[in-house]
């Protein structure tokens, strides 16, 4: 018991109770033991408790938790525009952090967190579960080994089918004050991938962005899909009961809070966008074409690396309305092969848990005490910071029509930091010393 740690689960939605809850006590018990779970619906936090299997003390109030069960280890699972009040309280009271992604949603909440790192001297880590998927990390590899030179650009472009893009606009996630739109919410992965792969930081934005599908764009409305007169005749309808697992943890308990899972996507005062698109300039030089879609017949992505030498390409399927393999393949692509392959397939296959894999390695390097981290996969406040900035300044943009510098939007951020990061300035001189 001595060499655990003693950790505290803050918000009992889906997330919190599967990944930080049942899923790691289920995997990592040796290492781990819940001591309490907090939540203001009690109700939602009773079920989750039982679904998770603990009888770890149920809080309605962070900071009696806090005190009273003195986690040293505090996993943050709440809206995100709650994160940075959450976080702030646990560093201050002793204990380190996790908080799921994005880190929080705006300028002021990101410099409260850093402020209050540094101040307290204690760790936070950001989940960014993409960055250890095993495709994820044999692209990593690839652009470190220099197989295709200096990365000149990215195309980069995620896509959300009818069932996980319309989750997002029945939920909180579809007002911007709380979730940050989903230039911060969902693409902040993205945007973390993109920083990580290309070890550099994103220094300006120009994006637009539409609501095109969700919100006042659609035919009818209801008060939520359970009561809704047009059920029958909506593409979008959710049946909650017909999902035990979330008519458990929502259902009842939304008497308490008045917070339904099953929220109309044509809501009016949905204000975030579902279709974007953003251009994004790295400090060492990179030029990036991203674009998020949320209401498409398939779910996955496209990403490919052009460099000086090469260019490196992915497909990934995640649910399409056809067989795909149980694995990935990466191509690798050379301009001038001289002998070599024009074309290498690098397949790899996909691994059991949640993102292909990834959810169980982050979890590895956060609580195995022999885990070690070649390639940087670990993401702390700084890399959380990044990424929402990222999205942050492709909102603003599309919004003001205007290119949008995140040196002007955090500057403290940047100040004694060259335009290439230390790794990339050794990997391009070495990239350049194989050319």
């Amino acid at each position: 018991m001595d060499n655990k740690r003693r950790f505290a689960l803050v918000g009992t939605g889906n997330r919190g109770t599967t990944m930080w809850g049942k899923d790691l006590l289920a995997g990592w018990r040796g290492q781990v033991d819940l001591v309490a779970i907090a939540d203001t619906n009690a109700l939602r936090a009773e079920r989750a408790r039982t679904m998770i299997a603990t009888n770890a003390p149920i809080y309605g109030n962070v900071d009696a938790m806090l005190a009273e069960a003195r986690p040293d280890l505090v996993i943050v699972c709440t809206p995100d525009s709650t994160h940075d009040d959450i976080v702030v309280r646990a560093l201050e009271a002793g204990a380190d952090v996790i908080t799921e992604k994005p880190m929080s949603t705006t300028v002021e909440k990101i410099r409260r967190i850093l402020d209050a790192e540094k101040r307290t001297g204690r760790r936070v880590d950001v989940s960014f579960n993409y960055r250890f998927a095993p495709t994820a990390a044999r692209i990593k590899e690839l652009l470190n080994s220099g197989e295709i030179g200096r990365v000149t650009s990215v195309d980069f472009h995620w896509y959300l089918d009818t069932e996980h893009g319309a989750d997002y606009f029945r939920r909180w996630h579809a007002y911007t004050e709380r979730s940050g739109s989903l230039f911060v919410h969902k693409a902040t992965h993205h945007f973390d991938l993109l920083n990580w792969y290309l070890d550099s930081d994103p220094d300006a934005v120009t994006a637009f962005a539409d609501l095109q599908m969700y919100g006042r764009k659609g035919p009818f409305r209801g008060p939520r899909c359970k009561l809704c007169p047009h059920k029958n005749d909506c593409d979008f309808y959710l049946d909650l009961e017909a999902d035990p697992f979330l008519d458990a943890l929502y259902e009842d308990p939304s008497e308490i809070d008045g917070y339904f899972r099953d929220g109309c996507v044509f809501r009016e005062d949905i204000d975030i966008p579902d279709t974007m698109v953003a251009n994004i300039r790295y400090r060492n030089n990179v030029q990036v074409s991203y674009s998020l879609n949320t209401f498409q017949p398939i779910e996955g992505h496209h990403i490919a690396f052009n460099g000086t030498k090469g260019r490196i390409e992915l497909r990934q399927y995640e649910d399409q309305p056809w067989e795909t393999p149980a694995e990935d393949v990466i191509l690798l692509v050379r301009n001038f092969p001289k002998g070599r392959p024009g074309v290498e397939r690098i397949v790899v296959p996909h691994s059991s848990g949640g993102h292909y894999g990834g959810d169980d390695r982050l979890r590895n390097m956060l609580f195995k005490p022999d885990a070690t981290d070649p390639l940087g996969q670990r993401a702390g406040a700084r890399a959380g910071a990044m990424s929402v900035l990222c999205g942050i300044a492709a909102l603003q943009s599309s919004r003001s029509g205007k290119l949008v510098r995140l040196a002007d939007l955090m500057p403290e951020l940047f100040r004694g930091r060259s335009r290439l990061c230390p790794r990339s300035a050794t990997q391009i001189s070495a990239s350049a010393g194989r050319q």
